[in-house]
């Protein structure tokens, strides 16, 4: 199942049936778990932690230091979970000591070419990222999120779980959960009305996606007026993912 003109290094921990193809690289100090398929010309350096199931295309290159000019080659890390398919091209680096020292990708996750998952970004569960969309250092996209082809997102800023950013839109503001947003620089347009059918959420949750919706972005209210009546609308999961997502920005949301 490994090529025989595959590089491994000793230090290199390798579980079962992973099969992995010529000209690929793998350095020291990177784990790779069960069942994993690697490509051929793919590099991966450590200290990575990679888990089972995951699919790895031809060109990727991941673990690598990143480029931000802080980086002094510090030991950290990349921790990627399971059942994770990364396609053509992908970049992922390793944290940075500056922030939590390790960048975190979790499972069922799609990367598709030529993504970019800058260092110290967290990346939840069911997360797709079409072809040249990029994050920048430090980023955390929530679980169910969507980023649009050529999307682009500042360091910093957080996407909220199930929503979905626009071809080509850039965001230098957190876009809050359940939100779609569009356009350089980004803006809401509307909640992810058709993400939440597909995920299962009834009719009644997503009208309620809808009114907190509306009393963020349609009521003229202040942020923190309208995270106080987004409140009251009841405890549904639909509600407390979002007033969560609102609560937790540090950057300011997209308006």
């Amino acid at each position: 199942m490994i090529d025989s003109q595959a590089i491994i290094d000793p230090s290199a921990t390798i579980g079962e049936n992973v099969s992995i193809g010529p000209w690929t690289v793998i350095g020291p100090d990177v784990v790779i778990g069960d069942n994993c398929q690697i490509a051929s010309h793919v590099v991966i350096r450590g200290p990575s932690t990679i888990g089972a199931n995951n699919k790895i295309y031809q060109f990727s290159t991941i673990g690598d230091d990143t480029p931000d000019l802080k980086y002094k080659g510090e030991l950290t890390k990349l921790i990627i979970g399971d059942d994770n398919v990364i396609r053509e091209g992908v970049t992922i680096h390793r944290g940075t000591v500056q922030d939590k020292g390790e960048t975190v990708i979790g499972n069922h996750n799609l990367l598709m070419a030529y993504a970019h998952v800058g260092h110290d970004s967290v990346i939840g569960d069911h997360v797709i990222m079409v072809n040249n969309s990029s994050l920048a250092g430090h980023v955390n996209v929530g679980d169910w999120a969507i980023l649009s082809g050529y999307a682009l997102i500042h360091q910093y800023v957080s996407v909220g779980a199930h929503s979905f950013v626009g071809p080509a839109a850039f965001s230098y503001h957190d876009v809050p959960a359940f939100v779609t947003a569009f356009g350089s620089p980004a803006e809401p347009r509307t909640i992810n009305k058709e993400g939440l059918k597909r995920r299962g959420f009834s009719t009644d949750q997503i009208s309620l996606a809808n009114k907190a919706y509306k009393l963020l972005y349609r009521r003229g209210l202040s942020l923190d007026e309208a995270i106080e009546a987004i409140a009251e609308l009841g405890d549904d999961t639909v509600i407390t993912v979002l007033h969560d997502s609102l609560k937790s920005s540090t950057r300011g949301i997209i308006r």
